[in-house]
């Protein structure tokens, strides 16, 4: 900041001849332990160093003392040159906060950043600051070269400093630097700030004196007594109308525009760091809490807070706003109860808020007079603003993203501050608008995460935790990289004769494209699947499919099928790590030795089937490379550690799930995505299974009643006969009639359900049809679909099988 000067007469020029110079002013805080606390741009200017790297530091290493000539204040009070030579404090000694009085004087500095041919000769005030908080010291310091060259003369001879205070009767009073001086102490908290100016006013302010006559005021704009009550005489001179040069005006507007601008390029470092909606509002409101006001709360659109799509057209009277963060710098708790946030209303027509929201341009109002206070109170319902806002300055900037409003700000200043201005506003419309920019790609993020995370959800199967002889539990983890989606997937498909096929896969690349390409094999995956696809075919088709959808489709795949009545497993594998299997029987694990085959979409590569035998309980785990691949890291060690892990004794099948992603997620650097199925392989006992060969002859229909009605009896179920009678005659009947004339198979599974299988030679597949009221047939398999829980019908060379469940009634 640029700080004001006057001077009544020089001697040697005529009382008569004035002028008034400015000089900029650097301010530095020194806390207890000699470390900046605070460093002015001006201070950044002046010695070279920047905020950033100067706090935190020694004060004696950024302003290395190679020469002084001290003057000091004696704590006799003296306050003016006249009767008072003697030497006092050095700035190093001042510095090293040794002094309980103001000091000021002249010194040669050499600061880090220059060589000692660039030595500065500065004019310095210290004020020893006391109280509980940290800071100890303010410093005050001025370019002495700049002044002289300024006042028009270099005769440093009639120059004498001493720290003594201005005695015009015409100057502002201390209420006034009250109110001024926080100008030149941003970055800092009001209570901070208001402790520094009430020492400053008790101690005195400085000013320079050249002669008796002549003074360089340092404050603002102009040098101001102490405050009343000391013993002092304010003794009136002449003066006459103080003058500043064009380049001295130049000078000041230069310096308040670059302020602006150093505080618009910080908010701008300072925000957006994030692509979180909610960390992103959190920094921007920030921002503006304390250097430019003393309160700021942000209100956002419903759309834009959700993270849907752009909002449509400009808000209207029934536009929901939310309040989504404040700052404040007041006493805690001051503003909770009256502007809650996550409050959401729509704000009244006549209001200011209204006023910005629907014009999209600020609104400024210098002081909320009584009356205006009243008004905007008087429009919200069950809640008193008057004592928040009256007296203070308001200023209303709209939060825009391509000329679209998407919500606004409010900030407020207290009436001991200046109000906002013309240059305020720009300001905070220019803070507005970056601020409305990252708001919107925060926006714009989050409805693409929220976009990519309901396709990735919408594209993974509901799996079936209980499925006929065995239990499933599966995990999806994101991947860490931007946009999240990825092309992992897992499933389980239910397949005749109690038989259960396991999938994974993994689609090479991330993003959409991965994730569209992933459902379409996952689709094709389960269509095979359901027409009973031997696993190296199906992977060969789906190799094939590949191929036809794109050059760039590649993807790794292990089918597996699982008989529960045999005890086997078949596995066909394309180029997908192996899987895991821990045995029931001494809880060891190993890798299944399987033919890695090539991945999906590679093509002319075969496709090998490995038949492993299980016993119930035994546990397959399966999963992407995510898991266990590591970037710097073998994947050998993260198999390693997947066989440790599933191996390791859990109370459920999702606790086993758990335990496995806890131990490789700990050894961090994972950023592809992960799908994890394990499978507990219980097996089906041979007494829960009934088998019979029946004849193609009508009258086996009856043998068939028979045969289920004892079975069932056996089972102690009496209360699905009737039903299982029903169905059973109708599934029999159409394959005595149907199948063939070769012979009928009939099996009967319990599990947590009833499952019917009729197997006929006809490799056709039924229909259902609709049957006219004079038709004798034809309604055996709208019966099944009604009374079944499920039905189905699969091909298998020259035979079929319709197969369909009956749920158990407890």
């Amino acid at each position: 900041m640029d700080r004001g000067s006057e001077r009544d007469a020089s001697p040697g020029r005529g009382r008569g001849d004035t002028a008034a110079g400015r000089i900029p002013l650097a301010v530095v805080i020194v806390d207890r332990a000699g470390l900046v606390s605070h460093w002015s741009s001006g201070a950044g200017r002046m010695f070279g160093t920047g905020r950033e790297e100067a706090v935190g530091q020694p004060v004696a290493d950024l302003l290395p003392v190679s020469g002084a000539l001290p003057d000091e204040l004696p704590p006799d009070g003296n306050d003016g040159y006249d009767g008072y030579d003697g030497p006092g404090p050095d700035l190093e000694t001042s510095l090293g906060t040794h002094t309980g009085y103001p000091t000021a004087g002249r010194a040669r500095l050499t600061p880090p950043e220059r060589g000692d041919d660039e030595r500065i000769d500065v004019l310095w005030w210290a004020y020893p600051l006391v109280g509980p908080g940290p800071s100890r010291l303010l410093v005050l310091a001025a370019d002495a070269t700049r002044l002289r060259e300024a006042r028009g003369h270099l005769d440093e001879g009639t120059e004498r400093i001493a720290p003594g205070f201005a005695r015009h009767t015409e100057l502002p009073t201390a209420a006034d630097l009250e109110r001024r001086l926080p100008e030149i102490l941003p970055n800092m908290g009001p209570g901070l700030s208001a402790r520094i100016v009430s020492q400053v006013l008790e101690l005195g302010y400085p000013v320079l004196e050249f002669s008796q006559y002549e003074r360089v005021p340092v404050t603002p704009y102009w040098g101001v007594p102490r405050r009343p009550g000391r013993s002092d005489s304010v003794v009136p001179r002449p003066r006459s109308e103080p003058l500043i040069p064009a380049e001295a005006l130049a000078d000041l507007e230069y310096a308040a525009v670059r302020e602006r601008l150093e505080f618009l390029n910080e908010v701008s470092s300072g925000i957006g760091s994030s692509l979180d909606l909610g960390e992103t509002i959190r920094e921007v409101t920030s921002a503006a809490v304390p250097r430019f006001a003393d309160f700021a709360g942000t209100h956002l659109r419903s759309a834009v807070l959700a993270g849907e799509g752009f909002p449509d057209g400009p808000p209207d009277a029934s536009t929901v706003m939310h309040r989504v963060w404040v700052e404040h710098d007041d006493e805690p708790g001051r503003w909770d109860d009256t502007v809650p946030v996550g409050e959401a209303f729509a704000f009244p027509e006549h209001t200011p808020f209204y006023q910005c929201m629907v014009t999209g341009e600020p609104v400024l109002i210098p002081s909320i007079s009584e009356e205006l206070g009243n008004r905007i109170s008087g429009e919200f319902e069950k809640r008193d603003l008057r004592p928040l806002i009256n007296g203070r300055s308001l200023l209303i900037v709209p939060l825009k993203a391509r000329n679209v409003v998407l919500g606004f700000m409010v900030l407020l200043r207290r009436a001991d501050r200046l109000p906002f201005d013309g240059m305020d506003r720009t300001t905070g419309a220019e803070l507005a608008a970056r601020a409305g920019l990252v708001l919107d790609n925060a926006r714009m993020y989050t409805y693409q995460e929220n976009v990519a995370e309901t396709l990735q959800d919408s594209m993974l199967p509901q799996v079936t935790p209980r499925m006929a002889g065995c239990d499933v539990a599966t995990r999806y983890l994101p991947g860490t990289r931007l946009g999240r989606i990825g092309g992992d997937w897992f499933d389980t498909v239910k397949l005749p004769g109690s038989r259960t096929a396991l999938v994974v896969g993994d689609v090479m690349g991330h993003g959409l494209n991965s994730a569209a390409m992933m459902g379409q094999l996952r689709t094709a995956v389960q269509t095979m699947a359901a027409l009973e696809t031997p696993p190296a075919q199906l992977l060969r088709n789906l190799d094939d499919l590949a191929r036809r959808l794109g050059e760039n489709y590649l993807a790794t795949c292990l089918y597996a099928v699982y008989d529960p009545i045999r005890g086997e497993l078949q596995i066909a594998n394309a180029g997908h790590i192996p899987p895991v299997l821990v045995r029931a029987a001494d809880g060891g694990s190993e890798l299944l030795d399987l033919p890695t085959g090539a991945p999906i979409g590679v093509g002319g590569v075969p496709f090998e089937v490995t038949t492993v035998r299980v016993a119930p309980g035994d546990r397959l785990v399966l999963c992407t490379d995510g898991l266990v691949e590591v970037r710097g890291s073998d994947i050998g060690d993260g198999l390693a550690a997947l066989c440790e892990s599933a191996a390791h004794p859990a109370a459920s099948m999702d606790a086993a799930c758990d335990t496995i992603i806890r131990a490789l997620n700990t050894r961090g650097g994972r950023k592809d995505d992960v799908a994890l199925l394990m499978a507990r392989l219980n097996g089906i006992p041979d007494d829960h299974v009934a088998q019979w060969r029946l004849d193609a002859d009508p009258r086996e229909v009856s043998r068939a009643r028979h045969l289920v009605r004892g079975q069932l009896l056996k089972w102690g179920l009496p209360q699905a006969v009737d039903t299982a009678l029903l169905l059973v005659s109708e599934v029999v009947t159409n394959a005595v009639r149907h199948g063939g004339g070769g012979p009928v198979g009939l099996r009967v599974v319990r599990t947590d359900a009833l499952l019917f299988e009729v197997t006929d030679e006809e490799p056709e597949l039924p229909d259902m049809r609709t049957a006219g009221p004079d038709d004798e047939a034809g309604r055996g398999l709208r019966v099944v679909s009604r009374l079944a829980k499920e039905w189905g019908a699969t091909a298998s060379g020259h035979h079929k099988t319709v197969w369909f469940e009956q749920a158990l009634i407890p």
